[in-house]
């Protein structure tokens, strides 16, 4: 019971402390968000396949056994969020090389809605 809540709670403060930085103006905050929904959804899927100590990946006793799929889904999952945020940091940096500034939001599409809705 104390491992399901445990777990539980490291679901939601890392779901939590991610949207908090998904929301963020600048592009840092932005992908360590992005890794921290990832780390959560990683933990939300390997405990779908039974949170139990010691027990083995193999069904030889029908009440006490750990599911392998969510366990090779979260291997999966690791490899790839591991390869599209280095892919994500290149792209930032290119962008912030660019244009010496790391916000997100566009800063001339923001004027140009602003001038539209004063019309």
């Amino acid at each position: 019971m104390a491992l399901e809540l445990l777990v539980a709670s490291a679901i939601g403060i890392l779901t939590a402390a991610g949207m908090y930085l998904v929301l963020r103006l600048r592009t840092f905050p932005v992908i360590m968000g992005m890794s921290l929904l990832t780390y959560a959804v990683n933990v939300f899927l390997f405990a779908s396949g039974r949170l139990a100590t010691g027990a083995p990946p193999i069904l030889t006793d029908a009440t006490r056994y750990t599911d392998p799929l969510p366990q090779a889904l979260v291997l999966t999952a690791i490899v790839i969020s591991f390869g599209m945020t280095a892919v994500v940091v290149m792209i930032a940096l290119g962008a912030y090389l660019g244009g010496d500034d790391d916000k997100v939001n566009d800063p001339d599409e923001d004027a140009d809605v602003l001038a539209e809705d004063r019309t």
